[in-house]
């Protein structure tokens, strides 16, 4: 299958869908890991294909080099998935999900905050690079 914008915006609208019901059954407060934990449940519900707390390769000079980073999700191969439950996402957390899409070669990728009032309003921010701006829309 053709990786396209339609495609991976989709995805994107389902996962964020996704996170607002965890959400709302959890309201904020909670850690992290507890929602991690629910949303792995709500995507396997949904019938999402992912893999959570995702190993991220890294060759280096052409050795494969264990950095240990792990992105929360990666989801169907094209969108990477970061979950937070801070007050406040700041610069570094951008920069960590952009290097998370450039080390795995996708074009997607969301930072959830669930330690707010409302996910869809103030709870998430989408990152897209090159690679998304290159795709095919249909």
């Amino acid at each position: 299958m053709e990786l396209t914008k339609s495609f991976i915006n989709n995805i994107a609208y389902q996962v964020i869908g996704s996170a607002i019901e965890v959400h709302k059954v959890l309201g904020p407060g909670l850690l992290e890991s507890v929602y991690h934990r629910c949303l792995e449940r709500e995507l396997q519900l949904r019938k999402i294909n992912f893999v959570s707390e995702y190993r991220i390769p890294y060759c280096y000079k052409g050795n494969d080099i264990n950095i240990e980073l792990r992105c929360d999700f990666f989801i169907e191969n094209c969108l990477v998935i970061e979950l937070k439950a801070i007050e406040t996402i700041l610069p570094v957390h951008q920069a960590q999900l952009l290097t998370y899409m450039k080390l795995l070669d996708v074009p997607k990728g969301i930072l959830i905050n669930f330690n707010v009032d409302n996910i869809y309003y103030e709870g998430q921010q989408t990152l897209v690079n090159e690679l998304y701006r290159n795709l095919p829309e249909k």
